[in-house]
């Protein structure tokens, strides 16, 4: 393909592309709408919900309609269990099938667990849309500080050039500076390269193409606030855990297996309807005294099984087992849920006390560049030591949307775990000021 070729092909994907800039609530609100895991998961719960109708099916009439024309020479003898007929239709209907009745609940249970297995994936698929956010919050931050960055550590090489040419500066001083200027340059290189994967990866969870951009929204936000205690955490976290309901139902359906399976030596009762038009040129006029062309049968089948069989209880240990490898599941889910959260909750009360270090790092740096630009303009500092003060309050800035970051994306995560994710974005505000 030709330079010019590939050159067309790249501007009609830039045109395509789009910018979408939303809020973090529009964001994770979005993303439980059109997010393709999710969808994926709304489509396997559709599907294990058709398994009830399937399993109901024995219980509505089913109609058969069709014919057993043969040519007879003797006796006519059955053709496919019924006597040739010109035509033939039959209705069956299960009355007591207490074996497809807990196939029936189980069925039940199992879209139950199904729902379970959406909302933990909604709950995931949020989470993650949202830390994607909070990663392109921070980096597009970060990107503009470590600009600034540079315009100050540029105004302090400038400044050291000056006193190098005086004689009152050692040239690797110049040379430290160019060094800081490149190690700035390069950092905000990298940010601004983490900020362009986290909006792609964003636009991609929201189900967006590729070449789309979400930009996160200017707002005020708060982060979100923290259960009572870990001990309250880990309590709700129980309670309500998407993963634990799910194994407790895959639990209870493979009980109702057990119970399915030990049913299928009860009796069963069918309803059974019959209709038959007989054909003249059959010989029945000939072997019968009576020959009546239109037949109808109805009434109820009785099956009682005798010997089942070793495989009901070979497949009744298979299903026990099950339940006792669930249970371990369960035991292990609530043990990992549980350090998870007191883990968690640690790490949100250590970026809380870090925030509030770093918030009072910044006054600091912000009251010393407040004096030196006062001891400047008295004649009392040079414009070097201004700017390195600068620097250090960049610096500053930069170290408290860090705390920020990482004190918010850790509340989120005990929100997570305790199922209240959901709920903490509808407190957001809905849409940017």
């Amino acid at each position: 393909m030709s330079k010019a070729a590939l050159f067309a092909l790249a501007f009609a994907c830039f045109l395509q592309a789009e910018t979408h800039s939303l809020t973090l609530r529009q964001t994770v609100e979005l993303a439980i709408k059109q997010n393709p895991d999710i969808a994926l998961a709304r489509l396997d719960e559709a599907k294990v919900r058709q398994g009830i109708r399937a399993a109901h099916g024995p219980f509505t009439p089913h109609v058969t309609v069709g014919s057993g024309l043969a040519y007879s020479n003797g006796i006519p003898v059955s053709i496919g269990g019924s006597a040739p007929s010109v035509a033939q239709a039959v209705a069956t209907q299960d009355l007591f099938n207490r074996q497809q009745s807990l196939l029936v609940a189980q069925a039940k249970e199992d879209a139950r667990s199904s729902g379970f297995a959406t909302a933990n994936k909604r709950d995931e698929a949020a989470y993650r849309v949202a830390a994607l956010y909070l990663d392109a919050e921070r980096a597009a931050r970060l990107s503009e500080l470590a600009r600034k960055d540079i315009e100050s550590r540029q105004r302090v090489l400038a400044a050291i050039q000056a006193q190098v040419q005086e004689g009152r500066a050692l040239p690797l001083a110049q040379k430290q500076a160019e060094l800081a200027i490149a190690q700035a340059r390069q950092a905000t290189l990298d940010l601004e390269d983490q900020r362009d994967a986290a909006e792609t990866s964003l636009a991609v969870a929201l189900g967006y193409p590729a070449e789309d951009r979400v930009l996160p929204a200017q707002e005020e936000r708060a982060a979100p606030p923290l259960p009572a205690s870990p001990e309250a955490a880990i309590e709700t976290a129980l309670e309500s855990n998407k993963e634990l309901r799910q194994l407790q139902s895959q639990s209870a359906s493979k009980q109702l297996e057990i119970r399915g399976d030990k049913a299928a030596r009860w009796p069963r009762v069918d309803l059974v309807a019959q209709y038959t038009m007989l054909a003249k040129f059959n010989n029945y006029t000939e072997f019968y005294n009576k020959f009546q062309r239109n037949n109808e049968q109805i009434g109820m089948s009785f099956q009682v099984p005798i010997f089942a069989g070793a495989a009901i209880g070979a497949q009744v240990a298979q299903a026990e087992i099950d339940v006792d490898h669930l249970k371990l599941e369960m035991a292990n889910a609530r043990n990992r849920i549980a350090a998870d959260l007191q883990q968690s909750f640690r790490d949100a009360t250590r970026s809380q006390s870090a925030a509030e270090v770093a918030r009072l790092d910044l006054e600091v740096a912000r009251e010393q560049v407040s004096v030196d630009l006062a001891q400047m303009q008295e004649g009392r500092l040079p414009m070097r030591e201004l700017e390195e003060a600068r620097v250090m309050e960049n610096a500053k800035w930069i170290a408290l949307y860090e705390a920020q970051y990482t004190l918010e994306k850790a509340r989120w995560n005990v929100l997570r775990l305790t199922g209240q994710l959901t709920e903490g974005v509808e407190q957001l505000p809905e849409r940017q000021r």
